[in-house]
């Protein structure tokens, strides 16, 4: 079992990254465990929290037990215009006590969810145009609101009460493909965990019978 700690900005990025954690490990045929450390308050909340718990794996490093190393630390937090370099320097230290993979969904996390019309169609059974790429402030979440409400469904969280049925029904790599925010996420969560599938020991046949 991979012990994976998420810091995340709320609960669209919960929801999301969470899904796409699930699909890729069961894909690799990963076992994982997630641990969310940070579900509201913003970029800088997230990085508040992530760099404390930073300090607490430092801590255990040198002998205190009271914060266990996870195996992976996955950080979510929008771009929000600022790009992906901006963002990683922002929240990454220069020397980490465990490995960490960053989703900066570009401008919003939101927008992940709106890349395949036809996930969106086979959830809702209304499907969605390929959104186009603007910094605008909710703009995404309306849009994702605006599909639910044309599929006559209410969206009571903005629609990403629907993220892990979508993400599950997408077209991962033809997404990928049209958002680089989300090719970059994707591609360093699947080398980790194809690293881990080649370390996972092989199954025994299972003993015959007496």
């Amino acid at each position: 079992m991979r012990e994976i700690a998420l810091f995340v900005e709320d609960r669209a990025h919960r929801e999301v990254i969470g899904a796409l954690v699930q699909r890729l490990a069961a894909e690799r045929e990963i076992e994982v465990r997630l641990h969310w450390r940070s579900a509201t308050g913003g970029h800088g909340r997230v990085a508040q929290e992530f760099h404390s718990f930073l300090t607490d794996l430092e801590r255990a490093a040198g002998g205190d037990p009271e914060t266990r190393r996870p195996d992976l630390i996955v950080v979510a937090t929008d771009a929000n215009c600022h790009g992906f370099a901006e963002r990683a320097k922002e929240i990454l230290p220069v020397r980490s006590p465990a490995e960490t993979v960053l989703a900066v969904p570009d401008p919003h996390i939101e927008r992940w969810l709106l890349l395949d019309g036809a996930a969106v169609k086979t959830v809702l059974g209304r499907g969605c145009d390929a959104p186009d790429q603007k910094c605008i402030r909710h703009r995404y979440k309306q849009m994702l609101s605006q599909v639910v409400l044309a599929a006559g469904l209410q969206p009571h969280f903005d629609g990403v009460e629907f993220a892990a049925d979508i993400v599950r029904e997408m077209d991962l790599n033809r997404a990928a493909g049209s958002d680089r925010s989300l090719g970059r996420f994707l591609d360093a969560l699947g080398d980790r965990f194809k690293t881990w599938h080649r370390l996972a020991p092989p199954l025994l046949p299972a003993s015959p019978d007496p």
